[in-house]
């Protein structure tokens, strides 16, 4: 299946892969997979933890193969099914499911985000709902997945363990992200570097909303002096505020980094089409201070 279907930038849309375990209907943004391939056989790693199904090798490159029904609490497969080979956070993952249904394009508007009855803040493994040809599509968090199996492949904390002490309160840096769990550990970071002065979104249309506020209120530019953007938001995506930004006369000015799990070669081009002053992937928190850094002393 060709899952390489290049979006205009800036749409506020994605397209995502509706794929199913048992009875169940879930989703994942397309910008995440490299391919899917049929079933191969699989060599299994001893004291691995229970969700990794082992290793195989497709096209000379080493995979860890994820079996999706059991870090969900599901019975195991009793089909051989699919592997949907993801690529993000700079890792390459398999992730065995039952069957894929087919791709939808979709507008992060169309994406519900789920309530606390069902999504404990830091516990849940959905990103969002979407309604798809009258049936409930849950999208899945892949970052949490994989971060629960291996939790040193999610942020590197330590990386700014150098940097505290700094002064940069003087700084205020406006941040969309819409996981509470990475909201707080970025800015658990970003205040051990210094930047003490934060405003906290859960998406870009929180974001773009606060940033017009400050714009009416004639001193949008001495409120904000940086911003920071996931890529993948519910109601308005990372891609979408970029660009509203930076074809903004007055909100141009003010730097603007995606810090994102997607940021691969594909996702790089369409962030400095937007006009991104930086892009820099999850796992990179050290490098994420650093570039803030830069930019406003650039400014």
């Amino acid at each position: 299946m060709d899952t390489n279907i290049l979006l205009e930038s800036g749409t506020n849309e994605l397209e995502v892969l509706e794929f199913k375990l048992g009875e169940s209907y879930y989703g994942i943004n397309v910008a995440k997979i490299r391919e899917i391939l049929s079933y191969m056989p699989i060599t299994p790693i001893p004291n691995a933890h229970p969700c990794v199904e082992g290793i195989f090798m497709p096209r000379d490159t080493m995979m860890t193969v994820v079996n999706l029904r059991k870090c969900l609490g599901m019975p195991d497969l009793d089909t051989e099914g699919l592997f949907i080979i993801t690529n993000f956070n700079k890792l390459n993952i398999a992730f065995h499911v039952d069957q894929v249904i087919g791709i939808h394009r979709v507008s992060w508007e169309e994406i519900i985000k789920p309530d606390s009855t069902i999504n404990a803040q830091e516990n849940s493994a959905a990103t969002g709902v979407i309604k798809l040809d009258n049936k409930l599509v849950v999208i899945l968090d892949f970052e949490k997945i994989i971060s629960d199996i291996s939790p040193e492949t999610g942020l590197k904390v330590s990386d700014v363990d150098n940097m505290e002490g700094r002064e940069r309160s003087d700084s205020t840096i406006l941040i969309a992200e819409d996981s509470p769990l990475l909201s707080k550990l970025i800015t658990d970071c970003l205040r051990k570097s210094g930047y003490t002065k934060l405003i906290i979104t859960m998406n870009g249309k929180e974001a773009w909303d606060k940033l017009n506020e400050y714009k009416k209120a004639g001193n949008v530019c001495d409120k904000i002096q940086c911003i920071i953007t996931d890529i993948e938001m519910p109601l308005m995506d990372g891609h979408r505020l970029t660009k509203l930004c930076k074809t903004d006369e007055t909100l141009k000015r003010i730097p603007l980094i995606i810090f994102s799990s997607l940021v691969n070669d594909e996702m790089r081009k369409k962030g400095e089409q937007l006009g991104a002053d930086a892009q820099l992937t999850k796992p990179e928190i050290g490098m994420l201070v650093e570039a803030i850094d830069n930019l406003i002393n650039k400014n």
